[in-house]
């Protein structure tokens, strides 16, 4: 990892370099970086103490992170090496008349008037003009292509339409690349198009050779994160070793699943950026992901104190608190972005979330609907959307929504989770079993998941049970938080005959109910049937042990109970006899 100062003065020359060529993300995503990065104490200010106040315990913790798990690094076959700041890729001010134009199309992109500011630098020949050209044109054509969608399908529908532009701007891109004439930002731009044209392999090799010559664009690491959808494809790219790789292999972990290592990665990385809210974000999602909600909880909370009118990232705290149930929570963190920007897709999910949490499903469906026509593209917006219309029993509107779902993001296992839900309801298990068997692929420690396969198997039509032990048992052995799985696999076990096996899962059911103070049923269920089978099994010790407690309870086990000790006694008798 290189050292604070050389990936401070790195992002301070990356910041202005994006920022002039309309990357206003990747700006973005830089100077939160540059800011994260802790100052030496005996040089800051008082203004950059109040800016880093974030050392919370969260922080702390990451910081014990050694240089160790850096282990998770696919290897390149290239020594880590420190690239120093560079300059500007390319000047323009040699001529002072193209600097003008240079000016005049920025001033143009940034008033989102594209078609102009590429009409500005058509005779222009320089890389940051180029790129800035083709960067219009680019936008231009995708902004015309939504204009269409929405005219042909209206905002929520599907369409055909495309980027016109991608056709001339890839004729264009190759040639220079061909003549040797483009820099890192033309790669990006590059790759961005063959991408778009469905040109993956080609696009991939591209954006690597744009990141490799410029690391500090987090856009393209971004478009590239997009076009490795396996580990193996994770460990085929020749990257350099640069720390951006660090970031780029942490955010490629998440998105494969691969929690554990994503974690390890930004708590190394936490060792050089500290103060990171990003950082933060991430292992939130990672801890989120993995089901921690009070941990996560917490990393919200503080992201909030840090950064209160902070929208990004708040719609998963949204789900935590709708997980949790805490609903004055969701209320005022609904209202608080309500306040900041109603306008955002987050916003309008997060209120959404809050009207699901109410009952309220209808309003709910209306803000899950507002967010998608602010951002079709919004996967939680339809997945959440689909759970809303499971609950007013919408099937066929849910099913459509969970399918818009999976056509954006084929590896998001709420989705197919959803469909799985949605065809069992609708009575059709073989659908259902179809759909859970893809969400449990995709998610394979996910109790809930291995639940809802078992029951597909228990139902009337496929009455599987030999299958549905094994998703029980793996269910069981993912840290069923819902305590389902142990009584179901006592259950089954009891109806098979299998006497034995049934007292096992309930002895372990119980020991369970017990350590976590619970009562009900289950328990009533479980006592019932392991003191008739301890008294069955002539273990009258353990079978007095049972009955006794059911003596606690009222109804017909107390008399049950009564009568089973009546015939331990009994039983003794003869036995002493």
């Amino acid at each position: 990892m290189a050292t604070k100062e050389t990936c401070r003065s790195e992002l301070r020359s990356a910041i202005p370099q994006l920022s002039d060529r309309g990357l206003n993300s990747a700006a973005k995503w830089a100077a939160e970086q540059l800011m994260g990065i802790e100052q030496d104490p005996m040089k800051q200010t008082p203004l950059q103490t109040r800016f880093q106040r974030g050392s919370s315990s969260i922080r702390l913790r990451n910081r014990a992170v050694t240089v160790a798990d850096s282990s998770f690094t696919p290897s390149a076959g290239l020594s880590y090496i420190t690239t120093p700041p560079q300059a500007e890729v390319e000047e323009v001010d040699g001529d002072v008349i193209s600097g003008d134009f240079y000016l005049l199309a920025k001033s143009y992109f940034d008033c989102k008037e594209y078609r102009r500011a590429a009409h500005v630098l058509r005779d222009q020949t320089n890389d940051k003009a180029v790129f800035l050209r083709c960067y219009s044109l680019y936008l231009a054509g995708e902004k015309r292509k939504e204009e269409e969608i929405i005219e042909l399908e209206g905002p929520l529908g599907k369409s055909d339409a495309i980027n016109r532009e991608l056709v001339s701007l890839e004729r264009e891109l190759s040639k220079l690349r061909s003549n040797g004439s483009i820099d890192p930002f033309g790669l990006y731009m590059y790759g961005l198009v063959l991408k778009e044209k469905g040109n993956e392999n080609q696009a991939r090799n591209i954006l690597v050779e744009s990141v490799n010559s410029y690391p500090w664009n987090w856009s393209a690491w971004t478009e590239l994160q997009t076009l490795c959808t396996s580990a193996d494809s994770l460990k085929l790219l020749n990257l350099n070793n640069h720390w951006m790789k660090d970031f780029f292999l942490a955010s490629a972990y998440q998105e494969l699943r691969m929690h554990n290592e994503a974690l390890s990665k930004y708590e190394y990385l936490m060792g050089t950026f500290t103060n990171s809210n990003y950082l933060l974000a991430q292992i939130a999602k990672a801890q989120y992901n993995l089901r921690e909600f009070e941990q996560v909880e917490g990393m919200f909370e503080e992201l909030l104190r840090n950064d209160p009118y902070r929208i990004d990232d708040m719609d998963m705290y949204s789900n935590v608190l709708y997980a949790k149930e805490c609903s004055s929570a969701l209320s005022y963190l609904a209202h608080r972005v309500f306040l900041t920007d109603k306008y955002r897709p987050e916003t309008c999910c997060i209120i959404g979330n809050y009207y699901s949490l109410k009952g309220n499903h209808e309003k709910s469906v209306m803000y899950f609907s507002r967010a998608l026509k602010l951002n079709k593209n919004y996967l939680s917006a339809w997945t959440l959307m689909g759970h809303e219309y499971v609950e007013m029993k919408n099937m066929s509107a849910a099913v459509y929504a969970y399918r818009r779902a999976v056509d954006i993001h084929q590896c998001d296992y709420r989705a197919w989770y959803g469909l799985g839900q949605a065809y069992e309801m609708m009575g059709m298990p073989l659908y259902a079993l179809h759909y859970f068997k893809k969400s449990v692929f995709l998610q394979p420690n996910d109790s809930r998941l291995w639940i809802a396969m078992a029951q597909c198997y228990e139902t009337e039509q496929l009455h599987m049970l030999e299958e549905a032990i094994k998703c029980y048992r793996r269910a069981a052995s993912c840290d069923d938080k819902e305590a389902i799985a142990l009584h179901r696999l006592a259950k089954l076990h009891s109806e098979l005959g299998r006497t034995e096996e049934a007292a096992f899962y309930y002895k372990k059911d119980l020991e369970r109910m017990d350590s976590e103070e619970r009562e009900g049923p289950n328990m009533v269920e479980a006592l019932m049937f392991l003191a008739q089978h301890c008294k069955q099994h002539k273990r009258f010790d353990e079978a007095e042990v049972y009955c006794t407690r059911l003596l606690d309870y009222t109804g017909s086990e107390k008399e049950t109970a009564k009568s089973l000790l009546r015939g331990i006694r009994s039983a003794r008798d003869v036995e002493h006899y």
